[in-house]
């Protein structure tokens, strides 16, 4: 059932978890995803996390960039519970 709303998966790809990055500060954990961006930074949907900007901060806590890593590949959260 559609509901009357439109499909926008049906029309792009969801993000990878590589293109998915999680804030490692204690008791944080917010995940950006480029699908949705972040509204409270005024940044738009599609957005992939090495184009914000270099002053954009963690919507939950206040961290910078550098307290994030992405959820998959090389340097990855999923990397170092191995």
């Amino acid at each position: 059932m559609d509901f009357g709303r439109p499909n926008y998966k049906a029309d792009r790809p969801m993000a990878k978890p590589e293109e998915m990055y999680q804030c490692q500060t204690t008791n944080c954990g917010y995940i950006y995803n480029p699908d949705k961006g972040d509204r409270k930074g005024k940044i738009s949907k599609g957005t992939k996390f090495e184009n914000l900007p270099d002053d954009w901060r963690c919507p939950v806590c206040g961290a910078s960039k550098k307290a994030f890593k992405p959820l998959a590949g090389e340097g990855s959260v999923l990397g170092q519970n191995k």
